[in-house]
Formats: structure tokens, sequence, C-alpha cells
């Protein structure tokens, strides 16, 4: 009995002792993961950044042996994280800050007559620092003498769709194989680069054939003598009419050229553009062209062919002749018949006078079947005496024509019921 007591008395310090031996390494334990606690708390307050720092002290305290500069390059880094931390996280504000600016940069850019993308700044830590230019301006003007070939394809053998003139420019559409895709106006094709100028060539060009414009955009406005409500009124401009802007006076006014004029209209009824000259579609060259030969025939036909002296007795011979070919047409076709007698007169191929013209062998019918004679001895409408006093000045729709027939006879001017050659 006495041995069972003394081996449970045994095994009863062995217990005690191990859990002796427990508490204290409890205690240890304890106390280590408190200054591992703080040591995290720590490392939180200053950032995860001390991590990094702690493993660069750590290797240089290995090297030097020197156990203090680890805890002072931990106090530095966590310094500098916080220093970081109060400066706005730069790191990631900073796009956000360089793209109100790049908003800024964007409207300056449209005030110059171009656009420039507002997402092409990035932050990069440092505002302000490694931004990258603005885009490439799609601005093409050309770059020739008169004027420049514009095709329906990238190609010398493709139609040709419009002419891009000298000091004119566009917009870039695409770019290849050394053509560019323009849009100017209504114009729209390739022109060849080496006629073309592009970006800061293209832009000072521009700034200097180009204008400022501002285009109406009410029903009417007021072109005003002084930048204010009470001032005179030069004139009431119709919506979508256009104005060269002299200046940008302020928020409320722009002066611009009224008739040789410095006016000023209000900036709240008027978009402001920069306008440059556009090149012409082949159908609107066609077009032109052909409006251009017309006036020059007009011009010939209506050039004075010189005045012709005759007493009374002669204009009214010459008004009742008139009257006879033409007094049922309008006044047009009156002064026609006028002016191919009088143009025999001025020629040398006929008499050089109206009787002698008119009274000419198998030349003039009313002439010579009695009803020019009676038309000179009763009442003459005035238009055809005004038709003949007319044609004695000069005066002529039909050129130098010394012929005429029934339309329909003969190739020629047609005017009224005649046809003159």
């Amino acid at each position: 009995m006495s041995g069972n007591r003394s081996l449970f008395h045994k095994l009863s310090c062995l217990v005690l002792g191990l859990m002796l031996m427990m508490a204290v390494s409890m205690t240890a334990a304890a106390s280590e993961n408190a200054t591992s606690s703080k040591e995290y708390l720590d490392t939180l307050n200053v950032g995860v950044a001390a991590t990094a720092s702690a493993g660069t002290a750590t290797a240089a305290a290995e090297t030097t042996g020197d156990d203090s500069m680890a805890v002072d390059e931990n106090a530095t880094s966590s310094k500098e994280y916080l220093d970081t931390l109060s400066a706005g996280v730069t790191t990631i504000l900073t796009p956000d800050i360089v793209n109100e600016t790049s908003g800024e940069q964007y409207l300056l850019g449209m005030s110059a007559g171009k656009s420039v993308d507002s997402g092409t700044f990035r932050g990069t830590g440092k505002k302000g620092t490694d931004a990258k230019e603005e885009e490439e301006s799609d601005l093409v003007m050309a770059d020739v003498q008169n004027a420049l070939n514009v095709r329906a394809e990238a190609s010398e053998e493709a139609e040709k769709v419009g002419l891009l003139y000298k000091d004119c420019g566009g917009r870039i559409l695409e770019r290849k194989d050394g053509w560019t895709k323009i849009k100017s106006g209504d114009l729209i094709g390739w022109a060849k680069d080496e006629y073309l100028l592009f970006d800061e060539e293209a832009e000072s060009l521009a700034g200097e054939v180009g204008n400022l414009i501002v285009t109406i955009e009410t029903d009417a406005l007021r072109v005003r003598k002084e930048p204010n409500t009470e001032s005179g009124v030069f004139a009431l401009i119709a919506q979508d009419d256009e104005l060269d802007v002299i200046e940008v006076v302020n928020d409320e006014w722009i002066s611009v050229d009224y008739q040789d004029e410095v006016g000023y209209v209000s900036a709240e009824f008027v978009d402001m553009d920069f306008h440059i000259d556009a090149g012409e579609t082949m159908d609107v060259i066609r077009a032109r062209e052909k409006a251009e030969a017309e006036a020059r025939a007009k011009a010939r036909l209506t050039a004075n062919q010189g005045a012709v002296v005759a007493g009374a007795d002669e204009t009214r011979l010459l008004a009742a002749l008139i009257y006879c070919e033409a007094g049922n047409q309008g006044y047009e076709g009156q002064l026609a018949v006028g002016a191919a007698v009088m143009n025999r007169v001025r020629s040398g191929a006929y008499p050089n006078s109206i009787s002698g013209v008119i009274y000419a062998s198998g030349q003039f019918t009313p002439a010579y079947n009695g009803r020019l004679a009676r038309a000179y001895g009763n009442n003459i409408p005035d238009s055809c005496f005004t038709a003949a006093q007319e044609s004695l000045n000069g005066g002529t729709n039909i050129g130098s024509a010394t012929h005429f027939r029934r339309a329909g006879s003969h190739e020629g001017l047609v005017i009224g019921d005649h046809v003159f050659w």
C-alpha cells in the first residue's frame, strides 16, 4: 500500500512539473505574441511599405552587424510612407488631376480650331510629370500653287472627284501608302501626301489664311454700334448668316466686320468657329463653269455695239419695223429685231443707213408688202419706240447677229418667236 502511495506522489510531482513548464512557456509565448501584435499594429499604422523597408534594413544590418540600423531604417521608411499618405496618395490621385488639366487644354485647342483628346495625358505619381504631348492634329492643308486633284481612290488612275485649291484645307479621314483621305466641305476623296501639309505646318498656314466667323443662331440678331443693349443698330442679320470676327470683347459681346464697320453681336445668340476655305467637287465645278460660260456668252450678246445717230424719221421707221416683226412679243423679242437691223447698219456688208437696210431687196417682207408703210402712218406702241432707241444707242441682246427667221427654221439664238444668227 505504501508502495502505491509513493508511486502516486511521484506521478503527481511529474504532472505538477509539467504544468509549471507549460505555464512558463505560455507566458513567454503571450509576451512574444504581444510584441508581435504591437509590431503588426505599428505596421498597419505606417503602411505595408514598412515590410519592404524592414527587409532592406535587415539586409543592411546583416552586412554591418548593427541592429540599430534596422530599427532606424524602419522608422525612416515609416515616416516617408506617412508623408506619402499625407500628400494625398499621389500615385492614385494624379491621373484625375492631370485629366482636369487636359480638359482645359482641350478647350484651348478648340478655340484654336483643333481638337485635343482629353485622355492624352496620364499621371505617373507626380502632377504634370511625364505627361504626353497632345495627339497629332487632324488638320490638313493644300501645299500647291494652284489646285490639287482629289480622287475617288488612293491612285493616280482613279476618278477625279474634285479640287483642293491653294490655301484650302480640310480634315484627315484616313492615311495609307503616301495618300490621305480628306474631307473639305462637301469634297471627300484621296490626295497625295507630297502636295499636303500636316501637323504644325498645316496649323501655321491655317492661322495665316483662315479666320474666325460667327453664325447667327436666332431668327434675327441686331448688329450694334457699341457693345451694349442701349447702343444704336447697324442692321438686323438673319438666321444662318455669317460675319467675320474681329475680337472677342468679353463673355457677352463679339466685335464683327459689318460692311467695313466695326459692329457688335451678342455672344449668346451666335456660334463661333474657325473657317478655312474648302475644296470643290467636280459636280460643283462643272455647274460653276457652265454658269460662267453662260454669263460670258450673255456678256458678248449684250455688249454695246456702238451708238448710231439717226433722225426722227429713221427712228420711227425702225420702230414701225419692230412692230411689224415682233409687236406681239415681249420687249426682249422687240429689242432683238431692232438690234439685228442696227448690226447690219454697222456692218460693211449692208447699206449704212436704217432705211437702206430695211428696204434692201428681199430682206424684210413687211417692207415690200405694204404693211410697214401702214404701221409707219399709224400709232406705234411705246415699247417698240423704246426698243428702237435702245438699239440705236448700241444696245443688243443678240450680240452681232444680223439675221433672224421664225424659230425652228434655223439654228441659232432663240428669243421670242425668232431665231437669230
